[in-house]
């Protein structure tokens, strides 16, 4: 079964990355929030303890949790890690988003 969200090896491999730094057993967790400019907001948090509910993907030492409600809006996306001239930032390409914010945390469905 394919999971309904990806993550690339450039962000699994920053994720391993960041979590050394944290406690053990740490996990980023990637929820959808209302809010932002276009209406929903991502928010990336750390987290020790997964739900029953929520989605694991692992991958490259690294877990990230989705809670099942944001599943909803992120189904067919894929997290990936950025490097380029202005900074180097965590990217959702979200297939179901119809605009975006030019930060690109926030987006509408």
């Amino acid at each position: 079964m394919t999971s309904p969200v990806s993550v690339s090896d450039r962000a699994a491999r920053r994720i391993a990355k960041i979590l050394e730094n944290e406690p053990s057993g740490s996990m980023l967790r990637i929820s959808v929030e209302g809010g932002g400019c276009s209406g929903f907001q991502y928010k990336f948090v750390f987290d020790t303890e997964r739900h029953e509910d929520d989605l694991a993907i692992a991958k490259e030492g690294a877990t990230v949790l989705i809670d099942e409600m944001s599943q909803q809006y992120m189904e067919g996306a894929e997290l990936d890690y950025v490097e380029d001239l202005i900074g180097s930032a965590f990217k959702i390409n979200n297939p179901q988003a119809t605009a975006a914010c030019g930060c690109g945390t926030s987006f509408s469905v």
